[in-house]
């Protein structure tokens, strides 16, 4: 399964489909459990007879490969945080109680990342696909902190403050209430940041030389 965010130092990433997903694989090891017998456990659960509906299972277990030491091709599941409950419902003891919590609390912290993610892509794709390749591991934020720079610098307030002050429903893209002024400037200035994400990684000289970049257009109109 393809990775839009990657996996995590406990296996929890971010698929295509901005859907926060964990390995099978991790699972078996933060639990101290075989692999084969969380398989198994799997198969069991999403069997058609255990009582599941079909698009649960289809929705949120998704079977998948992994090459082994040995160079062999072997059967997980990437799950979502339902399918994962809905997998460790039955994982009893203190310890695993412990881990049950840390494996919601990360998967509550992916999917804040994942708003994140769409929210910033939403106003500034272009920006948001360098960024990614720029970081291994992105976190949320490199998008945040670059998206609010930019909003800043041409609106005088980020994308929050600006659905504060016009009403705007929390989440929603602010792009409909701005001028095409407003717009192209931002368009402008995301094409540029992507160049100076790389010749420039401390924010605040990227914040000079955009801040610049942007008195020097208004002055050529």
């Amino acid at each position: 399964m393809k990775e839009l965010i990657p996996k995590d130092e406990y296996g929890i990433f971010a698929d295509n489909h901005d859907t926060a997903r964990v390995d099978s694989l991790f699972v078996a090891d933060f639990f101290e459990k075989r692999h084969d017998h969380v398989l198994r456990d799997i198969v069991k659960i999403t069997d058609p007879k255990s009582g599941l509906s079909e698009e649960f299972v289809k929705n949120n277990f998704a079977a998948d490969k992994y090459q082994d030491a040995t160079g062999r091709k072997l059967p997980c599941y990437q799950m979502t945080r339902d399918g994962f409950t809905m997998l460790v419902m039955g994982y009893t003891g203190q310890k695993a109680m412990k881990f049950k919590e840390l494996y919601i609390k990360r998967f509550n912290e992916m999917e804040k990342f994942i708003k994140t993610l769409v929210s910033a892509r939403q106003e500034f794709p272009l920006l948001t696909a360098n960024i990614k390749l720029l970081h291994d591991a992105p976190k949320p934020y490199h998008f945040s902190n670059e998206c609010d720079m930019l909003n800043r610098i041409v609106l005088g307030m980020t994308a929050k403050q600006f659905r504060l002050v016009g009403g705007i429903e929390k989440g929603k893209s602010i792009r409909p209430y701005l001028s095409k002024e407003q717009i192209d400037m931002l368009e402008t200035l995301q094409k540029v940041d992507v160049g100076l994400l790389v010749a420039f990684p401390n924010y605040e000289e990227r914040k000079r030389h955009l801040e610049w970049y942007k008195t020097k257009l208004e002055e050529d109109k």
